[in-house]
């Protein structure tokens, strides 16, 4: 467990603009902070953070949260996990006492997957370092390759023992299942033929190993490469996929790259190990890898959130560049600016970095990156050569590449530029663009048609009933607006009207309205109790009355650590209600069907006509109560008719009380 004085310096120490900034591009708006959501695929930003409130709130996915949330969210830490990347991202020492055997089996099968993983990286770390042939094999290829100590250091490089079950035999004998070896692909087990019996084998033997780390820096898989010459084995290994790793989702170095990136405001996309690594080394950290694999969209979402531009490297002598061209495509789908940059023949990112100063490179990279379209033209004119069959389909190729984009800005600029390379007009470039839209329209139709035919032989819901469903659940905004007003109004102190009882002179008791001097959550908290009122939905219940114990408390409402004390799905409503001030603020009576005089909405007068309407409601409730009991038994008795007519009356000294307007839809 982790002590609550280091929660607390974390809570004290945590930006939320800073923690989020290392995932998410945050632009200024106003006094918040927005950017794209990293939850969905989104173009327009919708995700917002608050650094007066310490919150943030994604718009698109509906999540929200405290800093701690946002890492849970995105990361998928455990509240410990989270509140421990934080302490080592502020300097923060951990006070934690050690967990009971019961607590250690609580933990979930991701985070058991997570610290096998971290173990490995430390074993093949230290066997790479500590040990004779690990220094002799796996430090020998890595010198060879130019990588100093520091770079090993910084990318947790490390060797996997050319030995059958070296790394399983010491992770079993640290107390790390075998089923979690497995479900990582760190170990391979098979069974013996004929028998129960398993046989364990290291997935990664005789390799140098580069781990494979998430945008947070926690450890999801590793790439292997082999040191011998065996034609059998592939010469790069990676891990499996996992409930932990998913390649097409990942890339390599985000971590180290993310603020470089967001700082350049550019990101150099590669695709081995190596030449990131290097390029690093060269002093050039705003790059990641895709590892091998095809880029992929999620891929490319990952990069979007830090950045709108990426600068593609291929070798000089890649025979798949017209393959790579695909993966060009989906960043311009994804709205995002293309530039594509060569090597000399022969070379690549490693191999150049390696053998050129940082000046060297960054001036190389800055004179040879070429925008996409013309990239895109040259490449495929040298195929075309003097074929007017193959022009005009290279035409149409980066026509279709430009169709992609969807700024209507760019398309046109990138129209004239490939009018003027390709020496064709503009009117036809459009022309074509406007045929890819109409097919894509005909397709979206005939899929459409296609949809509504196979559902035409369901059943058809009831309109009404969907009609009734979506009616607004007055009591639960009225509740809602309340946590509202004590979020936003809590600590005010205003003079409220109140009726007292006292003696006349003939010592008759009549009824008399005075000023009385409060807080506002003093106020609500009383004319609640006086009404003896409860709130109906759990959440708000809790809430509520967590707010008026820190209030009485402490006199203010501390926004970390009113946090911290609710539940995830309590914090989520709370974001929701923190970061729509402008619907909470104020009453907004109308959007949720109640009707009142229209007046300027003071704190005060907000207070009484919440309080008022949440009266108003509850006593609706309690006639329609009563009248059903009447309607079941069809006979009404004395008492019945006596609640009825006190319910209304008193509903008729509310209502004059405080100016509402009865709607009639709302409380027959």
């Amino acid at each position: 467990m982790i002590s609550k004085s280091t929660i607390d310096k974390v809570f004290d120490a945590a930006r939320v603009e800073e923690v989020i900034g290392d995932f998410v591009q945050l632009k200024k708006s106003g006094s918040n902070y927005k950017g794209l959501s990293p939850f969905s695929d989104e173009r327009t930003p919708s995700f917002m953070v608050s650094p007066v409130k310490q919150i943030w709130k994604d718009f698109s996915s509906g999540k929200g949260g405290n800093v701690v949330a946002f890492l849970m969210e995105h990361e998928h830490y455990t509240y410990p996990e989270a509140i421990k990347y934080l302490a080592k991202k502020y300097g923060i020492e951990v006070e934690e006492t050690e967990q009971s055997s019961e607590e250690k089996e609580k933990s979930s099968e991701r985070e058991s997957m997570y610290l096998v993983s971290e173990f490995a990286q430390k074993y093949f770390q230290t066997t790479l370092k500590n040990t004779e042939l690990g220094k002799a094999i796996g430090g020998t290829y890595f010198k060879e390759r130019g990588f100093t100590n520091d770079t090993i250091e910084k990318f947790k490089l490390g060797y996997s023992l050319d030995q059958w079950d070296a790394f399983t035999k010491e992770a079993l004998g640290k107390g790390y299942q075998l089923e979690f070896l497995e479900k990582t692909g760190l170990t391979i087990v098979k069974e013996k033929e004929g028998t129960n019996e398993k046989r364990m084998f290291d997935r990664f033997k005789g390799r140098v190993m580069f781990p494979i780390h998430s945008m947070s820096g926690r450890v999801l898989g590793f790439g292997g490469r082999i040191l011998t010459s065996d034609k059998k084995a592939a010469k790069y290994l990676n891990s499996p996929e996992s409930d932990i790793y998913h390649k097409s989702k990942v890339l390599y170095g985000i971590y180290h790259a993310k603020q470089a990136i967001a700082k350049e405001d550019n990101c150099y996309l590669v695709e081995g190990y190596t030449d990131v690594i290097q390029f690093h080394q060269n002093g050039i950290e705003n790059v990641v890898a895709s590892s091998g694999t095809a880029l992929t969209p999620d891929q490319i979402r990952l990069i979007n959130r830090l950045t709108k531009n990426i600068t593609v490297l291929f070798d000089g002598d890649a025979a798949g560049l017209r393959a790579s061209l695909r993966g060009i495509d989906l960043i311009l789908e994804q709205g995002m600016n293309v530039k594509v940059c060569t090597f000399p023949e022969g070379q690549d990112p490693d191999s150049f970095a390696r053998a050129h100063s940082h000046n060297e490179l960054v001036t190389f990279l800055n004179e040879n990156a070429t925008d996409f379209i013309r990239f895109k033209a040259d490449l495929l004119v040298k195929d075309a050569a003097n074929d007017p069959i193959k022009k005009a389909d290279t035409i149409r190729e980066i026509v279709n590449s430009i169709y992609k984009i969807p700024d209507r800005i760019q398309q046109e600029i990138y129209v004239q530029e490939c009018s003027r390379i390709m020496d064709i007009s503009e009117d036809v470039l459009y022309n074509t663009l406007a045929q890819l839209g109409n097919k894509e329209i005909a397709d979206a139709n005939k899929k459409h048609k296609e949809e509504r035919k196979k559902n035409s032989f369901n059943v058809v819901k009831n309109t009404e009933a969907g009609a009734v469903s979506k009616k607004i659940n007055q009591l639960n905004e009225l509740e809602k607006s309340i946590i509202g007003i004590l979020l936003f109004h809590g600590d005010k102190t205003e003079t409220f009207s109140d009726i007292i009882l006292e003696e006349d002179e003939n010592d008759n008791m009549v009824q008399k309205e005075v000023e009385l001097e409060m807080k506002v959550y003093e106020k609500i908290f009383l004319d609640l109790q006086a009404d003896e009122i409860e709130f109906a939905n759990t959440d708000f219940h809790a809430i509520y009355n967590i707010i008026i114990e820190m209030y009485n408390i402490e006199g203010i409402l501390k926004m970390d650590a009113f946090l911290q004390k609710l539940s995830f799905e309590q914090n989520a409503i709370v974001v929701d209600i923190l970061m729509n001030e402008e619907k909470y603020a104020l009453s907004n009576w109308e959007s949720k069907e109640i009707l009142v005089k229209t007046k300027d909405m003071s704190v005060r007068l907000l207070v009484f006509q919440t309080i008022s309407m949440l009266r108003l409601k509850l006593l609706n409730m309690l006639v329609d109560s009563v009248q059903d009991a009447i309607g079941a038994n069809n006979n009404a008795t004395i008492e019945q008719l006596e609640d009825i007519r006190n319910y209304w009356e008193l509903r008729k000294i509310l209502s004059d009380r405080f100016g509402i307007v009865t709607n009639t839809t709302f409380y027959s």
